[in-house]
């Protein structure tokens, strides 16, 4: 499978992890708490099978960025939380950081 396979489902997972810590009422519902253990495990493990070919700090780069920023997303989509300028901002800076790192990448193998 392919590497980048493995850091896509690390980020969703990693985001699906998150997402559920805000249901999880620090960790005193049960089902939440349980999607939270499964998703960062799964994440982790994900992450760590994609490091066997991606260079960590180009991996670690697109898991955090990515999952941030779709973890913000979700947590205006779902959550109903605020999303204004500033934000925005942020979220586009995060993504084209990764995707620079991703060029710089790509030049140095």
């Amino acid at each position: 499978m392919n590497p980048y396979a493995f850091l896509a489902i690390a980020i969703i997972s990693e985001v699906f992890g998150s997402s559920m810590l805000k249901v999880s009422n620090g960790f005193r519902r049960f089902f939440p708490s349980i999607g939270v253990v499964i998703g960062m495990g799964l994440a982790f493990y994900c992450l760590s099978i994609s490091l066997i070919t991606i260079p960590l700090g180009t991996a670690y780069a697109i898991w955090s960025g990515i999952g941030t920023a779709l973890t913000a997303l979700v947590g205006v989509i779902i959550y109903k939380e605020s999303f204004n300028l500033k934000k925005f901002l942020g979220l586009a800076l995060i993504i084209g950081g990764v995707i620079i790192l991703k060029l710089a990448a790509g030049y140095s193998q």
